[in-house]
């Protein structure tokens, strides 16, 4: 059984995916297992896995299930002690997937670390947040997060007061890239597949922290992440997606507030999303205009 299996969710990054495995090649153990799940990409990306890395595992869909549903491909078809979640955009750096399965094994009730992301110039990549509870989503939707950044609650919910130095327990990282325990896995179940592409870690996250299992940064792991190499190619649909995701998840674990307080939230919600959606596809309008 390998240490360490990475799983790769792909739809039409064949560059980044391409650099991604290379990268793994020169920084991941060697005994580490890797799957690619295609989702269908158009660009070649499945044809180029199969041809340039036959140790890779590929499992190739001929439609486009969703980042949930295909991360559970690959965890489930994964045999390894952890289970790296890695965007095809992200690169870790030497020894980053070793500090993180280290980690790990001294700190058995967690259930998940992350490394530090960096953006392509080396500057930090804001990776962490709290939990979207109403108060948080409510400072940040309204702008008092960005008139008092480091303020511990107006920010909460970016955590743009904290710095990303140190090792921490933490709600839920990016899952660009982040180590998972399967067993945690075992106890609260995969990926909710009702949100095919966002808020599916967010609720994995609450899932875990709810059983009492644990989650940790550490900053001496470290990782290269494009941001949005997939998304950004469907970046209004992604929009209205990451909010109508938005309203599932308050639904699944917030229905039990008070029913006025409820309704206001899922109607703010919803009208904050179609305004901004509006408000993206009248700019690619513009742009494709010009």
């Amino acid at each position: 059984m390998p240490r360490i299996s990475v799983a790769i969710v792909n739809w039409n990054t064949r560059d980044y995916l391409r650099t991604c495995l290379r990268s793994l090649e020169e920084t991941a153990p060697e005994e580490c297992e890797i799957t690619v799940v295609d989702n269908a990409s158009a660009d070649g990306s499945a044809e180029m896995v199969a041809g340039e890395f036959p140790r890779v595992r590929l499992i190739w869909n001929d439609d486009n299930l969703g980042y949930a549903a295909a991360n559970n491909q690959a965890i489930r078809a994964s045999d390894s002690e952890y289970i790296m979640l890695l965007n095809p955009d992200a690169w870790p750096m030497k020894g980053c997937l070793e500090a993180l399965a280290d980690f790990l094994d001294a700190n058995p009730r967690a259930a998940a670390a992350a490394p530090r992301l960096l953006n392509p110039d080396g500057s930090l990549q804001q990776s962490v947040r709290s939990f979207p509870t109403p108060l948080a989503l409510l400072f940040d939707a309204v702008g008092l997060a960005r008139i008092f950044p480091g303020s511990r609650f107006f920010a909460a919910y970016r955590m743009t007061w904290w710095d990303h130095s140190e090792v921490r327990e933490i709600d839920q990282p990016m899952a660009s890239a982040l180590m998972l325990r399967p067993r945690a896995l075992d106890e609260v179940g995969l990926f909710d597949e009702q949100f095919p592409l966002y808020f599916n870690d967010v609720d994995l996250c609450l899932r875990l922290k709810r059983a009492a299992w644990k989650i940790f940064y550490l900053p001496g792991a470290v990782c290269v992440h494009h941001l949005a190499a997939s998304t950004g190619q469907i970046r209004c649909a992604a929009m209205a997606e990451s909010h109508s995701s938005l309203l599932r998840f308050y639904y699944k674990h917030y229905r039990t507030l008070p029913l006025p307080i409820y309704a206001l939230l899922m109607l703010f919600i919803a009208v904050s999303g179609r305004i901004r959606v509006t408000w993206c596809r009248l700019r690619e309008k513009t742009a494709d205009r010009n």
